[in-house]
Formats: structure tokens, C-alpha cells, sequence
């Protein structure tokens, strides 16, 4: 009886074998004799950028791995096929997300048959027929004969003229910016390169607020770029001087407040750009605290600060004027409850939504929400 060819395959291929170079480090004084440090390429951070860099004996033995794995696991194709088509049988392909209404549009995310990127997609406000839906990026148009395309952020500017988006295409998670005119479907010269994949529109809807990442793939700088300028002159804005921190952007609920947050696992700081005015000054609401976590808000003269300041280990909620950000104006709205640990919040026009897991550790494990008056303090629902 003859063997298979997947049985054949797998005898046929051996299984590679790196070559040794011993290489000698000493950390603390005590000296490290590694044979295979010679596949960490020393060029990595060129590679994450243009992978034809690789050098190619490393190449070469990440490939012949490939291949092994490849001949040992033939046998196992069918199987794969038909558990991958099991798990894609449970999910819903053509999918769509909630419309989200802003101004005279509703924006939304969807999924076609047999598609693996998603379609972002806005109609008029109201609009129940399908037909009056337009595509402004198709992703599986965008992504066609690439070897590699992932979708980051993608934000409408204020006026609904432009998409920003960004999109890596090599795998490196080093995301490009692009802004696509929504009149006319085509995209601006305005390419920024390696950022982090977010960004925060101003609301000039000319003016984009990113983050971008250093040579060791660290997000330590937010920049400031003007539609139709060149990326060379884009302004610094924040740049984050302790390399145990990260720096993120975002924008406040009513779109008031750009903020960047400089954070690492259990402390964070914040500041606050006015978005009216893109290059005006920042402002820091409170100074870095070891162990002090905290996040902003904005409701009409007021911020509002979710903290875990004076002990509040699950975290309070405290309210302070706009013009006096800092910890010694914040006023206390939703007190600490020990076991209740809040996990995020967002302001309404006259309202506050603030989320936490179940008090009760034996229910089924769904987080709460509650909405609360900011003028009676209530709780008013949910």
C-alpha cells in the first residue's frame, strides 16, 4: 500500500536547521554566549518600513520554517478548510453597525459576502433606502492585489467634505494618513507616514491633530498637520520626554476639546486643545501623579473627570469650571463606591453615562449603565 503525498511531503522535508554564530554579551558582568542572535536583524526598524531590507540569509530560514510547517500540517488541509468554514458559518458576513447620525448624515460600517474588509458607508439623515447610501470606502477595493491591508482610524471632518483614514499595508502596524475629498471620491496629496493610525479632526475641518511613532515604534509625538501643507513643516505639538510613557489623541464628546493623554499602566496626564483654535496653547488639567489615573470630559462651562484621586480606588466622578482645570477646583458629582468600579463615562447636553461591571460578582457578568442629570444629579435611567 502507497503512501499518501501529504504522508510523502512530510518525510520528504527535513526540518531546517539554523547555523550557529556565537555571540557574546556581558550584563552584569556575567557573560551570554547566544548562537542565534544573528536572526534579529539589527536593521529591524528598516524593515518594519520596506521588508525587502531583510537580509537574506534570515529571509531564506524564515521561509524554509514556513515550508516545513507547511509540508508537516498537509495533511491537516481539509480539516482546516472545514473548521475555518465552521467558525465563518457563525458569523453574520453581511453585517452592518448602527447608523450614526451627525449633522445631515448618518455614518456606518458594513460587510459584504464573501468580503474581508469593511465598507464604510454614509446616507441622509432619516434615510431608510438603501439606495440613497453612499460608499465612501470601499476596503476590499482598497485592499485588492495587496499583499497586506489593515484599516485604522477613519474620521469625517466637521464639515463633511473629507475622510481621513489610515491604512498599513505592509504589516508593520506603521499606519499612513490619507484624506479622501468626499465630492469628488479622490484622495489629496496629504500622505502622512508612520503614525500610530488616530487622529482627531479640528473643527476647521483643515487641521488634523496625530500621533507619531519613533524609531523604536513608540508613540511619543503628536503633530499637527494643515491640509495642503507639506508633511515636512507639520507643527510638534506634545512630545513625551519619559520613554516608559505613551501619548495618545482624542477629542471630547461635543468635539470642543482636543486631548492628548500621556499615560503608561497606572498613571496618565491629560491636556486640552482648544479645537476652535488648532494652534492655540495647550492646557495641562492635572500634573502626573505616580498611581493617579484619570480621564476628561466637557459639559458646557465645565469639564468633567472621572479619578481615582483621594483613594478612590474604583474610581469618582468630579466636576470643575473650563477655566480652572486643575485638581484643586474638582468638585465632587458621583462619590466612590467601594466594589463598583467605573469604567468609563460620557457627557450629554444634560446628561452623564457612566458604565460599570455588575456589584454582584455571582450575576451574569453584563457591565451596568446609568444615566444621571447633571443639574439634579439623579439618576434618570438605564
Amino acid at each position: 500500500m502507497s503512501a499518501s503525498p501529504a504522508a510523502t511531503a512530510q518525510s520528504a522535508l527535513a526540518p531546517p536547521s539554523a547555523r550557529r554564530k556565537p555571540q557574546s554579551a556581558h550584563y552584569h558582568g556575567i557573560e551570554v554566549v547566544d548562537e542565534y542572535a544573528w536572526l534579529r536583524a539589527d536593521n529591524w526598524q528598516d524593515v518594519m518600513r520596506d521588508p525587502g531590507v531583510l537580509d537574506a540569509e534570515i529571509r531564506a530560514y524564515l521561509e524554509a520554517e514556513n515550508a516545513y510547517t507547511a509540508s508537516q500540517l498537509a495533511d491537516t488541509t481539509a480539516l482546516q478548510e472545514r473548521l475555518f468554514a465552521e467558525m465563518k458559518g457563525r458569523i453574520k458576513e453581511d453585517d452592518s453597525s448602527v447608523p450614526s447620525p451627525d449633522g445631515a448624515f448618518e455614518y456606518g460600517t458594513s460587510f459584504i459576502t464573501g468580503g474581508q474588509y469593511p465598507l464604510l458607508t454614509r446616507r441622509p439623515r432619516g434615510a431608510s433606502d438603501a439606495m440613497a447610501e453612499t460608499i465612501l470606502l470601499d476596503g476590499n477595493l482598497e485592499a485588492a492585489d495587496k499583499p497586506y491591508w489593515q484599516l485604522g482610524g477613519a474620521t469625517h471632518s466637521p464639515d463633511h467634505r473629507y475622510l481621513a483614514y489610515a491604512v498599513d499595508e505592509k504589516g508593520s502596524e506603521l499606519f499612513t494618513v490619507r484624506v479622501r475629498d468626499l465630492t469628488t471620491g479622490k484622495d489629496l496629496a496629504d500622505e502622512i507616514p508612520d503614525t500610530r493610525g488616530g487622529f482627531v479632526w479640528a473643527q476647521d475641518s483643515a487641521t488634523l491633530f496625530y500621533v507619531r511613532l519613533d524609531a523604536n515604534h513608540r508613540p511619543l509625538y503628536v503633530y499637527r498637520h494643515t491640509l495642503g501643507t507639506p508633511i515636512e513643516s507639520d507643527v510638534l505639538v506634545y512630545e513625551e520626554s519619559d520613554k516608559g510613557f505613551y501619548v495618545g489623541v482624542g477629542q471630547t464628546q461635543s468635539g470642543r476639546f482636543i486631548v492628548v493623554d500621556a499615560h503608561d499602566h497606572q498613571t496618565n496626564e491629560v491636556r486640552l486643545i482648544d479645537a476652535t483654535r488648532p494652534d492655540g496653547p495647550m492646557q495641562l488639567v492635572s500634573p502626573r501623579r505616580h498611581g493617579h489615573e484619570y480621564s476628561v470630559d466637557d459639559h458646557g462651562d465645565d469639564l468633567v473627570v472621572m479619578t481615582n484621586s483621594g483613594g478612590a480606588e474604583d474610581f469618582r466622578i468630579c466636576s470643575t469650571p473650563v477655566a480652572t482645570p486643575q485638581e484643586a477646583y474638582w468638585r465632587e458629582i458621583l462619590p466612590h463606591q467601594p466594589g463598583r468600579l467605573l469604567l468609563d463615562m460620557t457627557a450629554f447636553s444634560g446628561h452623564l453615562a457612566h458604565r460599570h461591571p455588575p456589584l454582584c460578582r455571582w450575576r451574569r457578568a453584563r457591565d451596568r449603565f446609568r444615566r444621571r442629570s447633571l443639574q439634579s444629579r439623579h439618576v434618570v435611567g438605564l
